[in-house]
């Protein structure tokens, strides 16, 4: 199962309610995923799929060998979904 986690400063307010967003998109696309937050310093250490949040912050996560999505307002459900499903419908 795809594991996402969704990323910012401290892991609190913001990437909870992204995270609620991008479950409840999950949803309507019909895709299972195992999908949780926390702060930029933890996700460091954390094996995820795909890692999601602010562009200024996961841009730090950025190794070449991670799936980082970046986005321009974590608040925007279109675009979340958009991302999302570049990223399911790809290969």
């Amino acid at each position: 199962m795809t594991k996402i986690l969704v990323v910012c400063g401290n892991g609190l307010g913001s990437s909870f309610i992204v995270e609620m967003n991008v479950k409840k998109i999950l949803a309507e696309m019909g895709v299972q995923a195992e999908v949780s937050h926390t702060d930029l310093a933890t996700s460091k250490t954390e094996q995820a799929d795909i890692y999601l949040g602010s562009k200024d912050i996961v841009g730090q996560l950025e190794d070449g060998k991670r799936c980082v999505i970046g986005l321009q307002n974590i608040l925007n459900q279109q675009e979340i979904k958009e991302a999302l499903q570049q990223y399911f419908t790809k290969g």
